[in-house]
């Protein structure tokens, strides 16, 4: 089980490293092509280490991260990106719970709060309540 988990922790680190290669601060000159098809590389790797898993629920929860970080960074609103992939590490880690679940569909819905639902959501799946976040 050990290294299952390690290999979903390793799977979702190269997801969000592609993703911050691709949504970061743009680099510039040759440099910028070659930052974003390394993020492209990345993000395929850590798609692909995940479904090696068989980790439907996994897959599932990584899946919910990456369509409502995009979401969020075509809004122009890092800070429901960022609540969504600590909503989504929560989710990976200790499934979908109900609180998990409603805070993506307020998120999905544009409530001005989602980003606040979705860090608290994740705090009371992990027990996190000292991060102050």
């Amino acid at each position: 089980m050990t290294g299952h988990a390690d290999t979903v922790r390793a799977a979702v680190a190269a997801v969000r490293d592609g993703v911050h290669r691709h949504y970061g601060p743009p680099a510039h000159g040759p440099e910028a092509d070659l930052e974003l098809l390394q993020g492209d590389a990345q993000y395929a790797a850590g798609l692909s280490k995940l479904a090696e898993t068989g980790d439907l629920v996994a897959i599932a929860e990584l899946a919910e991260v990456i369509s409502l970080t995009a979401a969020a960074q075509a809004a122009g609103d890092p800070v429901l990106a960022d609540a969504a992939w600590e909503a989504g590490a929560a989710g990976i880690g200790w499934g979908p719970t109900p609180e998990l679940v409603g805070a993506r569909a307020r998120a999905r819905a544009g409530e001005t709060s989602a980003a606040s639902a979705l860090m608290g959501a994740a705090r009371q799946v992990t027990g996190d309540v000292a991060s102050g976040r």
